[in-house]
């Protein structure tokens, strides 16, 4: 018997016995399905995550320091040393101070919204837009100049609409708006007062010039790319730890680092959960080993009558087998149907990217065959290893 004799045989006993084939693919369906739906959906919630920290800024250093109240500090002119020492690493250096007390504009005082002093560099460390009107500029943080840049929020629900060159005070003294940003995401238009856009950017030599601290404790900057990041936390660790001789005074943290701790945990998470789905496609082997094992004592009368007429022992083998993996291949076939229309309505749904995967199709269907021809074996070796004689009285 040639293999193509065989697989016709097995597709005509699969339409024979309809409602048996089903229930016999069913666990390869339910296992193929999920295996692609979850790692699909897995796929789109990573890509959704990069896409979040590449939002925030993937290649954002965040570095934090603690004041020793000592003559060892590392001041904002040891900050922009280091820069300017590693250009081939580091860039976009903003110092941040913040400054409590809120705004004041006309006779109303909002004292929830956010005063941050930082410099000219801050939208490119932060990713900020501007909607109208500009920055502040290097020489607005040199000058001190009394100028600042608002939130959305600001602009649109403290100043109604018209920030552009309106005045707002700031413990007393006056600013002069020079630019509003662009809302920070959907989120922190909601969220509204207290959020995200409800803040005003001065630049920080006017805060220190307040006298309420000279000591800036917090610094935002970039690396040159993503892939030098872990580059250039080295390198402003060695700086700092040359200063404070202890790692217990300062804190560097890299957005890269957040990226890969995040999308190695939701890839472990894929991984469970993809095992689980690996299970269902077991025991829908393990339902075809028994549905064949019951075919062939059905089919007994039909084997002796087959190897009555000159059938061999690896015919009957290789009609089972077949006929296993036949099975489990149309249950891959109607697996990967409705594994990839669900993955794709979750996607929609959740609001995800679709990204097909390609690999877990070919890896579900690969597997869910061969789980079918593993498991035909043995019900297949118990019909070829039947004495003619035997089976033909079989009752």
């Amino acid at each position: 018997m040639c293999l193509h004799q065989a697989f016709v045989m097995a597709l005509k006993s699969l339409l024979a016995r309809k409602v048996r084939s089903l229930l016999t693919m069913l666990g390869i369906i339910v296992g193929v399905a999920a295996v692609i739906a979850i790692m699909t959906i897995g796929r789109g919630t990573l890509a959704k995550v990069e896409a979040q920290f590449d939002h925030l800024g993937a290649n954002m250093i965040t570095v934090n320091i603690y004041n020793r109240d000592s003559t060892r500090q590392i001041t904002v002119k040891d900050m922009y040393e280091l820069v300017s020492s590693r250009p081939d690493l580091l860039c976009d250096l903003s110092p941040s101070v913040g400054l409590g007390g809120g705004i004041k504009y006309g006779s109303d005082r909002y004292q929830r919204t956010v005063i941050s002093g930082v410099s000219e560099a801050w939208p490119q460390s932060q990713l900020l837009e501007l909607a109208d009107g500009d920055f502040l500029q290097y020489m607005d943080v040199e000058r001190r100049n009394r100028v600042c840049v608002v939130g959305d929020y600001v602009a649109r629900q403290i100043m109604g609409g018209r920030a552009l060159g309106e005045t707002i005070k700031i413990r007393g003294q006056n600013y002069t708006v020079i630019g509003v940003l662009a809302p920070y995401d959907e989120l922190s238009v909601q969220n509204g007062e207290g959020g995200a856009d409800d803040i005003v950017y001065i630049p920080y030599t006017n805060i220190l010039k307040l006298g309420e601290t000279s000591f800036v404790g917090s610094y935002t900057l970039n690396s040159r790319t993503r892939e030098c990041s872990e580059q250039a936390v080295v390198a402003i660790e060695e700086r700092l730890l040359a200063c404070y001789e202890k790692d217990d005074y300062y804190n560097v943290d890299s957005q890269k680092e957040r990226m890969e701790m995040m999308l190695a945990m939701q890839g472990s998470m894929l991984s469970v959960l993809s095992s689980i789905a690996g299970v269902a496609l077991l025991v829908g082997g393990v339902g075809i080993m028994n549905i064949m094992s019951i075919s062939v004592a059905e089919r007994t009368r039909e084997i002796g009558v087959r190897k009555s007429f000159g059938a061999r022992r690896q015919d009957i083998w290789l009609q089972f087998i077949v006929e296993a993996g036949s099975t489990s291949a149309v249950g891959g076939l109607v697996g990967v149907a409705l594994g990839v229309v669900a993955s794709a309505l979750a996607c929609r749904f959740m609001e995800l990217p679709f990204i097909p995967a390609g690999d877990a199709v070919l890896l579900a269907f690969g597997v869910s065959v061969g789980l079918g021809v593993i498991f035909g074996f043995l019900p297949a070796g118990r019909a070829a290893r039947m004495e003619p004689i035997d089976a033909l009285r079989y009752d």
